[in-house]
């Protein structure tokens, strides 16, 4: 494994954690959000991340790790909308959004979740910036030691 390696891995971790944060930001931001252009309430927006470089078969990375570490990082596979989550109905006649019943159909963002998610994020974003300042102190100590 190179120098770099584990630094361009701790980076790939913090950008797409910082791309969740911002996901999770709009989610928020979009809480009564009723009407979209399409005419429908707010979707609540999911990233999803995958290894980067897995397009090879598991018993190649098995064989393989055993070798070296062939680990690249992480990247965003994709955003996609909560369609499994329903969305809140809400009984407003006055709101102009509102059905022939009198329900507004709001967005289907919990603020619970999105700041639990918000958490988990800012742990993971934390997790890798740790890991990137090790990996910097070790390099910097390891060329200290070569100048004598």
């Amino acid at each position: 494994m190179g120098m770099f390696t584990a630094f361009d891995i701790n980076a790939s971790g913090m950008t797409a954690e910082r791309f969740r944060m911002d996901i999770i930001s709009q989610n928020m931001a979009n809480t009564n959000t009723t009407r979209t252009e399409d005419g429908t309430p707010y979707r609540r927006k999911v990233v999803v991340f995958e290894e980067k470089n897995s397009q090879t078969p598991f018993h190649q990375v098995l064989n393989r790790a055993t070798d070296r570490y062939s680990g690249t990082g992480v990247k965003v596979s994709g955003v996609y909308e909560d369609t499994w989550t329903e969305g809140n109905m809400v009984y407003d006649p006055s709101h102009p959004d509102a059905d022939e019943n009198g329900y507004v159909h709001y967005p289907n963002v919990t603020t619970i979740t999105e700041m639990t998610n918000l958490i988990d994020a800012s742990r993971g974003y934390q997790a890798n910036a740790t890991a990137f300042e090790a990996s910097k102190n070790i390099a910097s100590t390891g060329l200290s030691l070569l100048n004598g």
